[in-house]
């Protein structure tokens, strides 16, 4: 029976996220349904395993989510996305339309900026240059998905991406984890996503197919079931980026750039040359959680980035930002509600791992045959899927498996490095199905529907992902991780 219930709970969650439902009711009510089945005490569950185990990861993770919201709101209210884009697109011009939006969105949010934030510079962006270049708009989503939450978010060394952060404590690596495989799943997955945008490209030409008609230019409204659908998939509330103002006059593109280029430096030299240098043995105590470096080590450099970035935004746009107060406060509020949704999934995860027959579904997950990076990367495919989101999946599968997976891997050999590549790209991939909260915003923004857009998002946003998956697995089966 307590099989059952844990069927019985995930098929809940699944149905009524799908259907718009918010999480934060949804987690708690599957896990009581799944305790109750099981023969629990159902409100032991509720307060002993379900919230101990979202505060574990509020605790942990809130930091990020909030220097990640207050960076995505003060780059977009300085001005600062919108000259980054506006330089490259200049440069690249017209003839090379879907390139420079790909490359644009690629460098906006490797640098750090949400992805819900760099949505509304980048459609209207985008809109006027393809509608310049007469390509057809129902490509824009899949052009701007590309750059913006495939490589960028999961595959690319160093992004300090709340996906590519995920792993870390659990294999006590850093954002850097496997950078040689990370690059070459990064290069395969925008070598396929631009080969595909050209070819559709070609082909709508040789139909006579232009940019077709003009999307009304309105603002976009985002209701609220949509804000609670995509609140999950991110580390920003798109809710509040109405909330605060706008500089009136955009920087210096070398002042807007400065803060994305200083995430990756002092990630870089935080995880890989100043931390590790430094005595933490005092972590191991238990007034401080009886911990260790490898726990915390990574999470500290991305909160060291993220906090200097934040500083030189101010610093370098301080006459630019009309109310820094008003940013300050919704870039705040911007991260409280994806924080709390993605800890109630990972609450709902803790009560499955509490009951009796977890233990045969672990054992089956781990013991799948073709060794730990297949068991690893099928968990995560499918968790990713089920809740529609690349974080949420993550979480609740090393929440329940991660020390599995770590034995595993000492076990078999294997670098903790592949071990964290392997998973974020793995989550990656099936979460960006039709019902994936950032695919809803991607094409409520861009005024576009599923039927006109997208086929060709399933083609830039998944498959080229996992076929930079199959790569790495390939890679890192015969050698290993670099």
């Amino acid at each position: 029976m307590s099989l059952i219930g844990i069927l019985v709970a995930l098929a809940l969650l699944m149905w009524l996220a799908y259907r718009g439902w918010s999480v934060l009711l949804v987690a708690p009510l599957a896990s009581l349904v799944a305790a109750w089945m099981s023969g629990d005490v159902f409100l032991a569950q509720w307060t002993q395993i379900f919230m101990p185990g979202a505060a574990g990861f509020f605790t942990r993770w809130f930091p990020i989510f909030l220097l990640g919201g207050l960076f995505g709101k003060l780059m977009n209210d300085s001005g600062s996305i919108t000259a980054i884009a506006n330089f490259l697109t200049e440069r690249l011009g017209t003839k090379r339309t879907m390139l420079a939006v790909v490359i644009a969105s690629a460098i906006i949010t490797y640098g750090g900026v949400s992805v819900f934030v760099a949505f509304f510079v980048l459609v209207p962006m985008a809109q006027r240059m393809f509608q310049a270049a007469d390509i057809p708009r129902r490509l824009l989503p899949a052009t701007i998905g590309l750059g913006a939450f495939t490589f960028t978010m999961s595959a690319m060394p160093g992004t300090p991406s709340v996906n590519n952060a995920i792993p870390m404590p659990y294999f006590g690596t850093t954002t850097f984890a496997a950078p040689g495989l990370g690059l070459i799943a990064s290069a395969i997955t925008l070598a396929f996503g631009l080969w595909w945008l050209n070819h559709v490209e070609r082909a709508a030409r040789r139909a006579g197919e232009g940019f077709g008609a003009t999307a009304d230019e309105g603002p976009v409204e985002i209701d609220q079931k949509l804000r609670e659908q995509a609140a999950h998939n991110s580390d920003f509330d798109p809710e509040e980026l109405h909330h605060g103002k706008a500089a009136e006059n955009l920087p210096p593109v070398f002042v807007a750039a400065l803060p994305l280029v200083l995430v990756i430096i002092v990630n870089f030299l935080m995880s890989l040359v100043v931390l590790p240098r430094l005595d933490f043995s005092f972590l191991e105590r238990p007034e401080w959680g009886s911990s260790s470096f490898q726990a915390v080590g990574g999470i500290w450099s991305v909160i060291l980035a993220l906090t200097a970035a934040n500083i030189a935004v101010i610093v370098g746009n301080f006459r630019r930002l009309p109310s820094l107060r008003e940013s300050l406060e919704a870039g705040a509020n911007s991260s409280v509600l994806p924080v709390l949704m993605i800890s109630s999934l990972v609450g709902f995860g803790a009560v499955v791992a509490s009951l009796p027959a977890f233990a045969a579904v672990s054992d089956l997950v781990v013991g799948m045959p073709g060794g730990p990076l297949i068991s690893l990367t099928v968990s995560m495919n499918i968790l990713a899927a089920l809740t529609g989101t690349a974080s949420g999946g993550m979480a609740i599968a090393l929440n329940a498996l991660g020390g599995h997976f770590l034995e595993l891997a000492h076990t078999y050999g294997i670098d903790p490095g592949l071990m964290h590549r392997v998973t974020t790209i793995s989550a990656g991939t099936l979460d960006a199905l039709p019902h994936n909260g950032t695919v809803l915003l991607l094409l409520q923004i861009s005024k576009l529907t599923h039927g006109e857009s997208y086929m060709d998002m399933f083609m830039t946003v998944i498959v080229g992902v996992i076929i930079s998956l199959v790569a790495v697995l390939i890679l890192g089966s015969f050698f290993g991780s670099f």
